[in-house]
C-alpha cells in the first residue's frame, strides 16, 4: 500500500503518532527542522515542541494534538511551513501507514477516526469519522522520492487575489471525466510563471504523486534561446518518474508518459510555452491530474482541444506601488504621485515594478521623483531597468518579436511609430499594405493583427480596435526607429494622418454638418475612413481616438504638414464641442493657426481664431479669447465676409456676458443678428436669438429670455438642428422653472436630459447641466433628496470633464 501525502489535520495527527514512538528516528530529527521553519512565521509554535523527549517517554496525545493543530493552521496560510510540512510527510512515508489490522472480529471490524484508505477496500460494518478515500498510485522505483520540481515561491508575491479565485474557478468547472489543461498567457514581465508556481504551492495536497516542471522556454541543445523540444522534456519527466529506460522517438516518449502517469494525482507546470505544438506531447491523458501551461502567447491551438484560457494583466495601480514600496520604503509614502508615475511608466508589470524597486533599494538616498525622470527619458523603462547590465525586458519583448511571422513584424514596427494608443482595423490594413486597399490585403493585415493578439502583444479593446501596452509601444517604437527606413517611416505617418482626416471628416460630416467649410474637401486616394455608423459611434470613435488625432496635429506641425495640421484641427470641432478637452482644444488650435499662417490660407486662419477662441473661453482665458475674436473679426471685415464677421462679433458677446457686461454683450448679439439675418443665414440668426435669450436671463428679464429662446428653438427645429435645438430646449425649461412653472420646466429639462445621452445631440457637458438645473428645481420645491440626487449626478459629470464646476457642486452640497 502507497503511503499518503499530508491531506488534513487527522492525517498529519496520525503521522505524528507515528514517528512519535521512537524520538531517536530520523523522522523525528526532520521533523524537528520542521517545526524550526514554522517557528519563524508563528514563534508561539516552538514551545509546543518536546525537545527533551526520550524513547520510550513519547510526548503526551494532548501536546501532540495541538502541535498538529498548530501546524496544520500555520500551513494553510505560510507557505514555507507547507512546503516543509509536505515534503516531511514524503521522505517518511512509513510514518503515515497505518498499524496492522487485528485479526478480523465482529467487534474490530470498524474503520473511523482519521483513516485513510488507498486502492480497493472492502468494509462489512461501521464506517465513522473522517476517512479520505483516494484511488490506488502505481508504486514508484523503491528509494526514488516523490518529485516536488516546482521553482521556489517568490517572497514578495503580492496580490493576485483575483487572478487565484479566477483559477480557482476554471479548476472547478471541469468536466470529472476529462483531462484538465489550464493556460496562463500574458505579456512578458506581468507574472505568469510567479503566479501559477505560488497558485499550485496552495494546492499542493491535491497533489500527492507530485509536482513536476519544465521550461519550454529554455536553450535548445545548440545553447541558443529557443523553444525547448518536448522530446527532452519527456525524458526528464520519465525518468523522474522512475522509468527504467526511456524509448528514443517522441511518439514512444509520449505513449509511455501517458501509462506512467495514468490515475496519478500529479501537477504538471510547463513553463513559457511557445506553441501548442509543443506542449501537446506532454499533456497528461488522465483526468486526476492537472496541466498548467505559462506562455505569452494564447496558445488558442490548446483552447481548441478544451484547455481554459486566463489571461494576466498588470497589477492593481495600489499593489504595484505596495511592490515599489518594498525597494522604496517610506520613500514611496512621501512621493505618492511620483510612485503612481513610475508604476504607470512601468505599465504595472510586477517584473518592471521590481526592478524599479530594486533600484531604490540600492540607491538608498535617491527619490522616487528621480527616478520617475529617468524612466521619463530615452527608452523608458524597456532599456533603462537592468539586472547585471542587461536591459531584461527588452530582452524578453525581443524574443517574443522574433518569433513573429514577417508580416507581423513588419506592422509591429508601423505601429510603434505612430503617435496613438489605439488604433482601428482600417488603419493597420493601410499600415499593412503599400496603399492600395484589396482584399488580399485585408486578409494579410487580419493574418498579421491575429498573430500579435495571439503573442499578446496587441491587444483588442472594442470591435475592430487595439491598443499596445506601454512598455510594447516603448519597444516597438525603437525597432520601428533602428529597422524602418526614413522613406517607409514618412509613409507610415503619412497614412496615419490621412487616416485621421478622412475618419474626422467623417465624423464631422455626421455630427455637425454645417460645420463643412465649403471648397476644402479631401483629395482623391486619401486613405478610407473607419465606417462609422451613426452619431453614437461617430461621437464615441472621436473620443476613442482623441489621444490619436492630437498626436496626427503635433507631427503634422513639427514636420511642416500645414495643410494637415490646421485641417485636422478643424475637423475635429465635434470632438471640443461635444467632449470640450479644454486643453487640447486650446493646443490644437495654436498649433493649427501657426500651421493656416504658415500655408497662406485665410479661411484657415478665421476658423483656427473663431473655434481657438472658443476653446479659451470656455477654459476661463477671456482676455486672449477677446482678441483672438478681434483679429478674426479684422481679416472677415478685411475679406468681406460677412459671416466670419458675425461669427466673431457673437463671440465677442459671449464673453462680455461671462463677464457680467450684459449691456455690451446684448449689443454685440443684436449685431451678429442683423449680420445673419442681411445674408439669409437662418441657423447662425437662432443662435443669435439663444444668446439673446441667455443675456436676458443673467439680467433676471425671464420674459424676455422666455420668448427668444421659444423663436430660436422653433428655428432650429424647422432646420433639423437637434443638438443645438436640445441645447435650447434645456435652457428654456431653466427659465420656466425660474418664472414658476414648474411643471412646464421640469419636463423640458427631463426631455432634453434624455436626447444629450444617447444619439444626435448626445452631450456629457449638457447633460451634466441639465442635471444641476433639475437639482435647482428640486431644491427650490424642498425635495431635498432629489436635489442632492441630481447635483452628485451632476457633479461627477463634471469630475471629468470641468474641475472647476465639480468643485463648484461639491461646496453647494456641502451647505444643502
Amino acid at each position: 500500500m502507497r503511503a499518503s501525502s499530508w491531506d488534513g489535520l487527522e492525517a498529519l495527527l496520525s503521522a505524528l503518532a507515528a514517528c512519535d514512538a521512537d524520538p531517536e528516528s530520523p523522522a523525528w530529527r526532520d521533523l524537528a527542522q520542521v517545526v524550526d521553519i514554522a517557528a519563524r512565521a508563528d514563534p508561539s509554535v516552538a514551545r509546543l515542541w518536546p525537545r527533551h523527549a526520550t524513547a520510550g517517554q513519547p510526548a503526551e496525545a494532548a501536546l501532540r494534538r495541538e502541535l498538529a493543530q498548530k501546524l496544520h493552521a500555520l500551513a494553510s496560510r505560510d507557505m514555507a511551513t507547507r512546503h516543509a510540512l509536505t515534503e516531511w510527510l514524503h521522505r517518511h512515508p512509513g510514518s503515515t501507514r497505518t498499524p496492522p489490522d487485528p485479526a478480523p472480529t465482529a467487534t474490530t471490524n470498524v474503520i473511523s477516526g482519521g483513516s485513510v484508505l488507498h486502492g480497493p477496500s472492502v468494509q462489512a460494518r461501521d464506517v465513522h469519522g473522517g476517512i479520505h478515500f483516494h484511488p490506488p498510485s502505481p508504486a514508484p522505483r523503491p528509494g526514488l522520492p516523490v518529485p516536488r520540481q516546482l521553482p521556489p515561491v517568490n517572497a514578495r508575491f503580492i496580490d493576485r487575489e483575483a487572478d487565484r479565485q479566477a483559477l480557482n474557478a476554471l479548476r472547478a468547472e471541469r468536466p470529472a471525466h476529462a483531462p484538465q489543461v489550464l493556460v496562463v498567457s500574458g505579456l512578458a514581465g506581468v507574472g505568469k510563471t510567479t503566479l501559477a508556481t505560488h497558485w499550485l504551492y496552495e494546492h499542493t495536497d491535491s497533489f500527492p504523486d507530485g509536482q513536476l516542471y519544465a521550461d519550454l522556454g529554455g536553450q535548445t541543445t545548440a545553447g541558443e534561446n529557443g523553444p525547448t523540444s518536448p522530446a527532452v522534456v519527456l525524458e526528464a519527466f520519465l525518468v523522474a518518474l522512475g522509468a527504467s529506460s526511456v524509448p528514443n522517438g517522441i511518439a514512444q516518449r509520449s505513449a509511455l508518459w501517458r501509462s506512467m502517469t495514468s490515475g496519478l494525482r500529479l501537477a504538471l507546470l510547463l513553463d513559457s510555452a511557445f506553441t501548442a505544438a509543443q506542449v501537446r506531447p506532454l499533456l497528461l491523458g488522465t483526468p486526476t491530474g492537472l496541466t498548467v501551461v505559462t506562455s505569452r502567447s494564447n496558445l488558442t491551438g490548446l483552447h481548441v482541444d478544451g484547455a481554459s484560457l486566463h489571461q494576466l494583466e498588470g497589477l492593481p495601480a495600489e499593489s504595484a506601488v505596495e511592490l515599489l514600496a518594498v525597494g522604496g520604503g517610506t520613500r514611496v509614502a512621501r512621493e505618492p504621485a511620483a510612485a503612481r508615475e513610475v508604476v504607470r511608466m512601468c505599465g504595472r508589470l510586477p517584473l518592471a515594478v521590481a526592478l524599479a524597486s530594486a533600484q531604490l533599494a540600492l540607491r538608498p538616498h535617491r527619490s522616487v521623483s528621480t527616478l520617475a525622470d529617468s524612466l521619463s527619458r530615452g527608452q523608458g523603462a524597456v532599456d533603462t531597468l537592468r539586472v547585471d547590465g542587461e536591459a531584461v525586458l527588452r530582452t524578453a519583448l525581443d524574443m517574443s518579436y522574433e518569433i513573429l511571422p514577417e508580416e507581423s513584424r513588419a506592422l509591429y514596427r508601423r505601429i510603434g511609430l505612430l503617435p496613438a494608443d489605439r488604433h482601428d482595423l482600417s488603419l493597420l490594413t493601410a499600415l499593412a499594405g503599400d496603399g492600395a486597399r484589396s482584399r488580399a490585403t485585408g486578409h494579410a493585415a487580419d493574418n498579421a493583427v491575429d498573430a500579435l493578439v495571439e503573442a499578446n502583444l496587441l491587444e483588442e479593446t472594442g470591435p475592430a480596435t487595439y491598443r499596445f501596452h506601454d512598455l510594447v509601444q516603448q519597444h516597438a517604437r525603437r525597432l520601428g526607429e533602428e529597422l524602418e527606413d526614413p522613406g517607409r517611416r514618412e509613409r507610415t505617418l503619412r497614412r496615419f494622418v490621412d487616416w485621421c482626416l478622412s475618419t474626422a471628416a467623417s465624423a464631422e460630416s455626421i455630427l455637425t454638418p454645417s460645420h463643412r467649410l465649403p471648397g476644402h474637401d479631401l483629395p482623391a486616394g486619401t486613405v478610407p475612413a473607419t465606417p462609422l455608423d451613426g452619431p453614437e459611434e461617430a461621437l464615441a470613435w472621436l473620443d476613442t481616438h482623441r489621444n490619436g488625432l492630437m498626436g496626427a496635429v503635433r507631427h503634422s506641425a513639427r514636420v511642416g504638414w500645414h495643410t494637415s495640421c490646421w485641417r485636422l484641427t478643424d475637423l475635429m470641432w465635434p470632438l471640443f464641442l461635444r467632449l470640450r478637452p479644454s486643453e487640447m482644444w486650446i493646443e490644437a488650435h495654436r498649433l493649427g493657426l501657426e500651421a493656416a499662417r504658415r500655408s497662406g490660407s485665410r479661411p484657415g486662419e478665421g476658423r483656427m481664431l473663431t473655434s481657438g477662441a472658443i476653446g479659451l473661453r470656455n477654459a476661463g482665458r477671456y482676455p486672449e479669447a477677446a482678441d483672438w475674436y478681434r483679429q478674426a473679426l479684422e481679416m472677415a471685415t478685411a475679406d468681406d465676409d460677412v459671416r466670419q464677421q458675425a461669427q466673431a462679433v457673437s463671440g465677442l458677446g459671449h464673453v462680455s456676458l461671462l463677464a457680467q457686461r450684459l449691456d455690451e454683450a446684448r449689443d454685440h448679439f443684436e449685431h451678429a443678428l442683423r449680420l445673419r439675418e442681411s445674408v439669409g443665414y437662418r441657423r447662425g440668426a437662432a443662435l443669435s436669438r439663444r444668446r439673446l435669450g441667455e443675456t436676458a436671463l443673467a439680467g433676471g428679464d425671464l420674459a424676455t429670455a422666455a420668448e427668444q429662446l421659444r423663436r430660436a428653438g422653433t428655428e432650429l427645429d424647422s432646420l433639423g438642428e437637434t443638438y443645438e435645438a436640445t441645447r435650447v430646449l434645456a435652457l428654456l425649461g431653466h427659465v420656466l422653472d425660474r418664472r414658476g412653472d414648474r411643471v412646464g420646466g421640469v419636463r423640458r429639462l427631463r426631455e432634453a436630459l434624455a436626447r444629450f445621452r444617447v444619439g444626435d445631440a448626445r452631450s456629457e457637458h449638457w447633460e451634466a447641466r441639465c442635471l444641476e438645473w433639475l437639482g435647482q428645481a428640486a431644491e427650490s420645491r424642498g425635495d431635498h433628496a432629489e436635489s442632492i440626487r441630481h447635483y452628485e449626478a451632476a457633479r461627477d459629470l463634471f469630475r471629468r470633464l470641468s474641475p472647476e464646476d465639480a468643485q463648484r457642486l461639491d461646496d453647494r452640497l456641502r451647505h444643502l
